[in-house]
């Protein structure tokens, strides 16, 4: 009787533990998001991104200097919208106050329809802003929980991501972070190795190793080819998607990885860099012989699809399309003129590296075999180029203009008769 009775409080306590889980989970999920969805960027939005790096440029700072980085509102909602979307298909954003911060996100529950909402109030704390108020869905959570998850989160970080960065957000560089009235407020100190150690921190381990073998392997090749001519994009590709075939290992995952870093390497490569250039521990590493990269017989075009390709796979396709004609723009206001054939080069370039991610083994195994240019990218040389601003205006009536919308479909048009469309 003693064991039956036992056995019933067990019982009973799982079954009150499962309701509890319920309850959570019924008040945590909602069937609509606190926050929409971030609208597409837009080349407005692209300069503004600019424009706020360039004003926290903190390589002008002296060695040991403080420095305030200061974010507006709407500048901070933009980058957390669009980095929040790319990275986790979902949405948020924060009001500024002095002294505080309202806090609100939404994330899709996979499947079931559903939102996990997220709604907090902040305040400037001595170091790092604290929870005062913190809820999910309905699901009022104590404010010291929530402080203590966040420090733990920072503490677990960095193991969990393979990233050294608790010494470099938490530790001598970050002092304070505030708020003020619409505005975001960074208190940091720049010395000397900052640079090196922040370029170090977004790059785990593995990823440098994986690297560390596509340059290897593309300067061995490099070194098979006649030197000072320049090189079809279309030469270069089979030998490192060779490689990322053989990496792969069968895996989609892996596939998708070992892809982003072949394209990242021969961006890099086209553009004259390398991956010293972004990763201080490849100072060390084998350096290709620089050659021209051509697409279409150009070194532009290649360069115009390569860095959209790489953008692609870094933050989607939106991203790479609004940054092309941002760039076309600012070329049409006093620098080679805006072109449509490199608007072309853009998105052929980002489908590119958007295949990469979608179908990386599918196009691993075209690859491998060779392709010529034609099957990704188009013919381009009679669309127009170098217009300047007031001719693009009068031609083509701005972006928004019925001329320019027409121009983009016939580039899709094209775009979509490409061999590695189909």
């Amino acid at each position: 009787m003693r064991f039956v009775s036992i056995r019933r409080i067990l019982l009973g306590l799982g079954l009150g533990l499962l309701l509890l889980i319920g309850l959570a989970l019924a008040l945590s999920l909602q069937r609509t998001p606190l926050v929409a969805l971030a609208a597409e960027l837009q080349p407005a939005d692209v300069k503004q991104a600019k424009d706020v790096l360039r004003r926290n440029d903190p390589r002008q700072l002296e060695t040991g200097a403080q420095r305030l980085l200061s974010l507006r509102e709407q500048e901070l909602n933009l980058m957390l919208g669009q980095a929040t979307k790319v990275y986790g298909h979902a949405a948020a954003q924060m009001q500024l106050h002095p002294g505080r911060a309202h806090f609100q996100a939404s994330w899709p529950v996979a499947k079931l329809g559903l939102w996990l909402n997220l709604d907090a109030e902040l305040q400037d704390g001595k170091a790092l802003p604290e929870f005062t108020r913190f809820r999910i869905g309905r699901l009022p959570l104590p404010a010291g929980l929530a402080n203590w998850g966040m420090k733990r989160a920072m503490q677990r970080l960095p193991a969990l991501l393979d990233l050294p960065l608790s010494d470099v957000l938490l530790g001598d560089m970050v002092e304070r972070v505030g708020f003020a009235e619409e505005l975001l407020q960074i208190k940091y100190r720049w010395n000397k190795d900052s640079m090196a150690r922040v370029m170090s921190s977004l790059w785990p381990a593995a990823e440098q190793q994986r690297a560390l073998a596509y340059q290897a392997h593309l300067a061995a090749w490099v070194q098979t080819l006649p030197a000072g001519q320049p090189v079809s994009l279309a030469s270069l590709m089979p030998p490192m998607f060779v490689l990322a075939q053989q990496r792969s290992a069968g895996l989609s995952a892996q596939a998708a990885a070992e892809n982003r870093a072949a394209i990242l390497t021969l961006a890099l490569y086209a553009t004259g860099e390398s991956w010293a250039r972004v990763m201080p521990a490849a100072q060390a590493w084998p350096r290709p012989l620089p050659l021209q990269v051509t697409l279409n017989g150009r070194d532009d075009f290649a360069m115009h699809f390569l860095v959209s390709a790489a953008l692609a796979v870094e933050g989607g396709g939106p991203l790479a399309d609004a940054i092309g004609v941002y760039k076309e723009l600012s070329d049409s206001r006093g620098g080679s003129g805006f072109s449509f054939n490199d608007i072309a080069a853009d998105r052929a370039g980002t489908r590119f590296g958007l295949l990469s991610e979608q179908s990386p083994e599918k196009l691993q195994s075209l690859l491998s075999g060779g392709l010529p240019e034609s099957a990704f990218m188009p013919v381009v040389s009679d669309l127009p180029e170098f217009l300047s601003e007031g001719e693009f205006l009068q031609r083509y009536g701005g972006v928004d203009g019925r001329a320019y919308k027409q121009m983009i479909k016939e580039i899709e048009a094209r775009l979509n008769a490409l061999a590695l469309s189909h």
